[in-house]
């Protein structure tokens, strides 16, 4: 496994991003590079010469930064915002290796976007029910491995309603702040039993400290295809879902 250095990381994000001499990071620029630091740690676990995707990736400084300081052999950028888009492709020219790099102007949700089978996805802060197109993406996709860290909760992601019910029904909850940090532990317990049940071993960590961001968690999945957790994840999954459907419907 590849170290690499906060300082490394700090210097190449800002070749790549700052192109005005003698400007240096922002506060939140050194945040970043603490993120990236982390996260590519994590991310050198994957084979020399991967095939790496940087999905929902903003202006791809997570791919980017990885494609000059680990030895992946091709970076595929998925972001829909045009603008993000322009500024990763004047990234790229900055780039200090040589390999192929394809920026697409592109929906995470559009499944024509992905390539097959790639060796791992990344995304980093992927926006509510971002999170979950790109693990949709990443199954459909049979991608090897899966690094997601997810942001904010609001009402595109999909199981969100279900589990705000499911804890509305325990009735023993008022306070309305625990009810909501109840009904986001539900969510990511069902994105991790629906990337269980379709065949990825998936651990959940801090992949960094909360004062360098309070959106910390990490899902790091590999696809085994071990046929018993599978089974026992589809159990789980099919009962969360019938207690957030019934509780919804009692509601209504």
């Amino acid at each position: 496994m590849q170290s690499v250095s906060f300082d490394e990381v700090r210097s190449v994000l800002h070749r790549l991003f700052i192109a005005s001499a003698g400007t240096a990071l922002r506060k939140e620029d050194e945040q970043k590079s603490r993120e990236l630091g982390a996260l590519l740690a994590r991310l050198a676990r994957i084979r020399k010469g991967a095939h790496l995707v940087d999905a929902a990736a903003g202006k791809a400084s997570v791919g980017l930064v990885a494609a000059e300081l680990l030895p992946i052999g091709a970076l595929t950028v998925l972001e829909r915002d045009p603008k993000r888009v322009e500024a990763c492709r004047d990234a790229v020219t900055r780039l200090g290796r040589s390999l192929p790099v394809d920026v697409r102007h592109a929906d995470v949700g559009d499944a024509e976007a992905w390539p097959a089978r790639p060796d791992a996805v990344v995304a980093l802060h992927a926006c509510g029910g971002a999170s979950d197109a790109v693990i949709d993406a990443a199954i459909r996709s049979e991608a090897r491995f899966l690094f997601l860290v997810p942001c904010c909760y609001g009402s595109s992601v999909p199981f969100l309603e279900q589990a705000a019910a499911n804890v509305r029904a325990m009735g023993v909850v008022t306070d309305d702040l625990l009810r909501r940090r109840m009904a986001v532990s539900l969510v990511d317990a069902e994105r991790k039993l629906r990337l269980e049940a379709a065949g990825y071993e998936t651990e959940l960590d801090e992949f960094t400290g909360a004062t360098v961001t309070p959106h910390n968690l990490l899902f790091t999945a590999r696809r085994t295809c071990s046929d018993k957790r599978m089974a026992t994840a589809r159990e789980r999954l099919a009962a969360m879902h019938a207690i957030g459907r019934s509780a919804t419907s009692r509601e209504l």
